[in-house]
C-alpha cells in the first residue's frame, strides 16, 4: 500500500508539475489505505500538528499535502480539479467563489459553529485577525502604535527612520491580502490614508506574511501591516524581535475555510478531515499554544468578523476588481 501510496503521489506530481506549488509532502497514517490530497494555503511547517493529530484517530487514511499562494489554488483547482480532494485557503471570498460555481460537495451530515458555513459546502475553522508586526529594536523608545492613525502619526514624524522599512501584501497576487485590503476599505477610509502614507515611504509588497516575518526579525523592515498574527506567534525564533498588534480601532479577521471538492472520489475520508477541522478537536490540551485559534477558542473580543456571505464576491467582480486596484496601485505603487 505504501508503494501505491508513493506511485499516486507521483503521478499527481506530474499533473500539476508546471503549477505554483511551494511545498508538498507526504503524511502517512499507521495503516494507509487511501490517500487524501490535500491543497492547501496554510504552511505545511504549521498545519503539521493538525494532520498528525488527525491520522491518529484515522490511521487508514495518507494525507499527500501541497502548499500554494491562495491566489494560485483557484488556477490549480481551474487546471486539475479532479487533482485534489480537499482544499483549505485563509482567502475566504476565493473559497466562497468556487463553492458557488458548483466545485464544492454538499456535506449535509456536517455541522460547523453558528455563521462559519456556507450552504453546507464552505467551513470555517479558524478566526484570525491581521495585525500589524512591529521590530522590537526599531520602536526602541518609541511608542507603540495602537491604532491606524497612531501608526500614521508615527510614521510621519519620522519618515525617514521607517522609508523603505514598511511591508505589506501586494494584493495584485495574494489572494488573502486582496480580502484584507478590500475589507478594511469597506470598514474605514483610514486605509487609503494609511496606504498613501506607505506608498510615500516606499513601502516593500509581499506574497506572504512568512516572509514579511523573516524580514521584520532580520531588521529589514520595521513595520508590517495586515500581517496574519498566527503566523507571527507561531516562530519561537523569532517571538522576541517582533510585535504584534491589534489594532484597537478594528481588527479585520477572517476564517480559515475549507470544502471538499465535487470531483472527489474519496468523499468520506475527506468528509472524516473537514469533521475534524471543524469539531476544534486539534486544539485539544495536549498541544497548547498551537497558534491557528480554532472559532470556539479563538479570542472572544475579535470585531469585525468576515462572514461567509455572497457579499463576500462584490470585489471579484472583474470591473470592481479593477477599479479597486487601479487605486490601490495609486497608492502604493511608484
Amino acid at each position: 500500500m505504501r508503494n501505491l501510496a508513493f506511485v499516486i503521489f507521483g503521478l499527481w506530481a506530474s499533473l500539476v508539475h508546471a503549477a505554483e506549488l511551494e511545498d508538498r509532502r507526504l503524511f502517512e497514517g499507521a495503516a494507509g489505505q487511501v490517500t487524501l490530497r490535500v491543497l492547501s494555503s496554510t504552511d505545511t511547517d504549521i498545519f503539521a500538528p493538525i494532520l498528525d493529530g488527525f491520522l491518529e484517530r484515522n490511521p487508514t487514511i495518507d494525507i499527500d499535502y501541497a502548499v500554494a499562494g491562495s491566489a494560485d489554488i483557484v488556477t490549480l483547482i481551474s487546471d486539475c480539479p479532479d487533482c485534489f480532494d480537499v482544499v483549505i485557503s485563509s482567502a475566504m471570498d476565493l473559497q466562497l467563489k468556487l463553492a458557488n460555481d458548483g466545485l464544492a460537495r454538499r456535506l449535509p451530515g456536517l455541522n460547523g459553529a453558528p455563521g462559519s458555513q456556507w450552504r453546507q459546502s464552505l467551513f470555517g475553522f479558524t478566526l484570525e485577525p491581521a495585525t500589524v508586526v512591529l521590530n522590537r529594536a526599531a520602536f526602541a523608545g518609541r511608542d507603540v502604535p495602537e491604532t491606524r492613525q497612531e501608526l500614521i502619526e508615527a510614521l510621519r514624524a519620522d519618515p525617514e527612520h521607517f522609508r523603505g522599512k514598511l511591508g505589506t501584501y501586494d494584493v495584485r497576487l495574494s489572494g488573502l491580502g486582496y480580502l484584507f485590503a478590500t475589507q478594511d476599505a469597506r470598514t474605514s477610509e483610514t486605509y487609503w490614508r494609511l496606504m498613501e502614507v506607505f506608498g510615500n515611504l516606499d513601502a516593500q509588497l509581499y506574497c506572504c506574511s512568512g516572509d514579511m516575518i523573516d524580514d521584520l526579525a532580520r531588521g529589514d523592515l520595521f513595520v508590517a501591516y495586515n500581517v496574519l498574527g498566527s503566523y507571527a506567534s507561531s516562530r519561537p525564533e523569532t517571538r522576541d524581535k517582533v510585535a504584534i498588534i491589534t489594532p484597537r480601532d478594528f481588527a479585520t479577521t477572517m476564517m480559515r475555510t475549507v470544502l471538499v471538492l465535487d470531483s472527489t472520489t474519496r468523499e468520506a475520508a475527506a468528509t472524516a478531515l473537514v469533521g475534524h477541522l471543524i469539531s476544534g478537536a486539534w486544539t485539544a490540551q495536549d498541544r497548547p499554544g498551537y497558534p491557528l485559534p480554532s472559532i470556539g477558542a479563538a479570542d472572544p473580543s475579535l470585531l469585525n468578523v468576515v462572514s461567509l456571505e455572497p457579499g463576500l464576491l462584490v470585489y471579484l467582480d472583474r470591473l470592481k476588481r479593477q477599479l479597486f486596484l487601479g487605486a490601490w496601485s495609486s497608492a502604493l505603487v511608484r
